[in-house]
């Protein structure tokens, strides 16, 4: 089975500035490759080698360094947001780029260890089995900057329960089918339909333990590159 996937990368970086004025967030580089580059690399690796990006700030620029994804492995497909629609109107946007069922939807400015093809059974899953759960999230220990988390996780499934609340990795399964209900070219944020259907007991979760790191700052970026320098250097 050949599945795909979405890399979310139409963001200005407003808290990334001055480094984004000239160049895409995504296309910042940590430990000597670009955030998006990494990102590819890791979902073609994983099996999710069809690849549709949003991009809206400087999109030229990413084109022309990406270009198809034939030399990552990947096949890349474009999806032009002339202003940022934010997470979910991003993605009901490319739904159409996107083929039926599954697609692994990720943000271009995470760096993480997590193996994306150990989604791939959920994947196969989700595709053959109409009970099996329409969402399917990856979920990581909070961070200093978002000590409250945003969702539970009880015996699998991702829940509204107040405590523990784990962070969101902005690494998830969806469903194709789900996004028919978000209207397209409008700008929506992703949460009201996470709790939605959460609500509806339609999302399964994980919790992730390994190296992740969402890159909001240049103090951030700053950091992972170290950190990625210095774990090359010690194999």
């Amino acid at each position: 089975m050949r599945l795909g996937a979405m890399i979310l990368a139409a963001g200005r970086g407003e808290r990334m500035r001055p480094l984004t004025d000239t160049t895409p967030k995504p296309l910042l580089e940590a430990g000597g490759k670009s955030l998006i580059m990494a990102q590819i690399e890791a979902l073609a690796r994983g099996g999710f080698a069809d690849i549709v990006i949003n991009v809206s700030h400087l999109p030229e620029r990413l084109v022309a360094v990406l270009g198809n994804g034939a030399k990552f492995g990947a096949t890349l497909r474009w999806s032009f947001e002339p202003e940022p629609l934010e997470v979910a109107g991003g993605m009901a946007k490319a739904r159409s780029l996107l083929a039926p069922g599954p697609a692994l939807i990720v943000s271009g400015d995470i760096s993480t260890a997590f193996d994306y093809g150990s989604l791939r059974p959920r994947a196969e899953a989700m595709a053959r089995d109409p009970a099996a759960p329409r969402v399917h999230l990856v979920l990581v220990p909070n961070p200093s900057y978002h000590p409250d988390g945003d969702f539970a996780l009880v015996d699998g499934r991702v829940t509204l329960d107040p405590n523990p609340r784990y962070t969101y990795a902005n690494i998830g399964l969806y469903d194709t089918e789900l996004l028919r209900d978000i209207p397209r070219g409008v700008k929506l944020k992703l949460l009201p339909y996470l709790e939605r259907w959460i609500a509806e007991n339609r999302v399964s979760g994980e919790l992730f333990g390994g190296r992740w790191a969402n890159v909001g700052t240049p103090e951030d970026l700053a950091l992972l590159d170290r950190e990625l320098r210095s774990r090359a250097s010690v194999r």
